[in-house]
C-alpha cells in the first residue's frame, strides 16, 4: 500500500485545516460550470404553468429583478408579466430548441388565457422592448 505524503500522514482523520494547506485553491472548491439558461428557466416554471418574478428568472434574461419589475406594465400582475417574459425569451432566444420546450410553452399559454385582467398585448410589447426581441403576440399562441 502506498503511503500518504508526509504532510498527510500526520493527520488523525479529524478535519484539520493544516493538513489540507497544500491543496490548490481550485481543488477544494471547483468552479461551477455555466448554467444552461433554458434548463434554469424550465426549472422555475410552477406547476400551474406560470412563472414568478424572482432573481433567478431575471438572471435568465440577463437582467436584475429590479430592472424587470420596473418595466412591468401598469396594473399587470407580476406573475403574468413574468410568464409573458418567459415565453418571449423562449421564442426570441431559444427558438431552435422548440422541441425541448414546446410543452412548457403550451402550459404557460393555457395559464395566461385563464387569467382575468391584465393586458397581454401590453406585456408582449413591453417585454419585447425589455428583452430586445421582436416576437409577435400571435407567434406565442395568445
Amino acid at each position: 500500500m502506498a503511503s500518504l505524503p508526509r504532510s498527510m500522514s500526520d493527520c488523525d482523520g479529524d478535519f484539520d485545516a493544516d493538513c489540507y494547506g497544500d491543496f490548490e485553491e481550485g481543488v477544494l472548491n471547483p468552479p461551477q460550470p455555466p448554467k444552461d439558461l433554458l434548463l434554469q428557466l424550465i426549472s422555475l416554471q410552477k406547476a400551474t404553468g406560470s412563472w414568478d418574478l424572482v432573481p433567478e428568472l431575471a438572471q435568465v434574461f440577463g437582467k436584475t429583478e429590479e430592472e424587470v419589475a420596473k418595466q412591468t406594465p401598469p396594473q399587470v400582475d407580476s406573475g403574468l408579466w413574468a410568464t409573458v417574459l418567459a415565453l418571449l425569451w423562449l421564442y426570441g432566444f431559444r427558438g431552435e430548441d422548440e422541441d425541448e420546450w414546446q410543452f412548457v410553452a403550451m402550459k404557460a399559454v393555457s395559464w395566461i388565457r385563464a387569467q382575468k385582467g391584465g393586458s397581454v398585448s401590453q406585456c408582449v410589447q413591453a417585454g419585447n422592448t425589455l428583452l430586445g426581441c421582436q416576437v409577435q403576440q400571435g407567434t406565442l399562441g395568445l
